[in-house]
């Protein structure tokens, strides 16, 4: 009699093992063909599918995995359309931004070559000419440092430095283009040293791009630039009294190619700032700025001191 019974419940498991095996067999065979039908179109370009598993299922583990190779490549293809999107702008930006001025240069130079000019209004061609060629140089340079930025040859030497003889270095040459422009400049820089953590040649970049879009940009009499210590940190502060920056546009200052007044005559490249913002955090630093129009901007640039 038990051994009736023992057989029939050994007959039941087998059998209901069977058919459990069948069950997940199909299970899992269903599974992998909706994979494949999701890879299929995944591969055809559409990158939001996702394959969907219950924890507990034999698949998951492969599931999670594929959904996360799916994720990366999304990612990429992503960071590659921006990179397009950019790469894009930047041309449209240097057809306008370069031909412009030199068939400007080309044409002062024309003129004086030519004899169409001659004395002192010759002179004044060929100093006019003179200076949109350092524009030009100018804008090349901003070109090239945001190209090798964003390249995988880029690299920074962080060492520690005398922040505050580096940073009298870097604005002694900016005295005579102030007085030039006539620009007021109040200089604070601290007389006892200041140890911080910097690239040197970026920290002259991130000043001197500052500086630059102040000089160009804010129609500023006054500019006031001071270095101390704030808890531990090193702060840079650029401020001026110009005619400020609208709200809206503060919000995207650092963004590759904006220009806050896309009819400006003034030359720029709108990489500026976005190089100096760039620049920073790859110092672990940290930039920001506040503006009122018609009362000036003001940037913050903190950066860490040396231990």
């Amino acid at each position: 009699m038990y051994m009736k019974l023992a057989m029939y419940i050994s007959i039941a498991v087998a059998v209901l093992s069977v058919l459990a095996s069948y069950l997940i067999v199909r299970r899992v065979r269903k599974q992998v063909m909706e994979m494949t039908e999701i890879l299929a179109d995944i591969k055809n370009g559409n990158g939001n599918r996702r394959i969907l598993s219950e924890e507990h299922e034999i698949v998951a583990p492969l599931v999670y995995e594929i959904n996360g190779i799916i994720m990366s490549y999304e990612n990429r293809i992503a960071a590659f359309r921006q990179t397009e999107e950019t790469n894009k702008q930047l041309m449209t930006s240097l057809s306008h931004d370069v031909r412009t001025p030199l068939t400007t240069l080309i044409g002062y130079l024309d003129a004086a070559h030519k004899g169409i000019v001659i004395g002192k209004e010759k002179d004044a061609y060929i100093e006019t000419a003179r200076k949109k060629a350092y524009d030009l140089k100018e804008y090349i340079d901003v070109l090239f440092d945001w190209f090798k930025l964003n390249s995988d040859e880029f690299s920074m030497e962080i060492n520690t430095v005398e922040a505050a003889e580096l940073t009298r270095n870097i604005l002694i040459d900016w005295i005579p283009i102030f007085e030039d422009k006539q620009i007021d400049y109040c200089i604070d820089i601290p007389e006892q040293p200041f140890r911080a953590n910097l690239d040197r040649d970026a920290y002259m970049r991130i000043l001197n791009n500052i500086i630059q879009n102040v000089v160009a940009h804010s129609h500023a009499d006054e500019i006031k630039i001071s270095l101390s210590k704030q808890n531990g940190t090193m702060q840079i502060l650029v401020s001026d009294n110009g005619i400020g920056i609208e709200k809206e546009d503060l919000k995207h200052i650092f963004e590759r190619l904006y220009k806050c007044d896309k009819g400006r005559p003034e030359k720029g490249s709108g990489l500026g700032l976005s190089i100096a913002y760039q620049l920073v955090e790859k110092m672990n630093g940290t930039i920001s700025a506040e503006s009122a129009q018609g009362k000036g901007t003001a940037f913050s640039l903190f950066f860490p001191m040396a231990d």
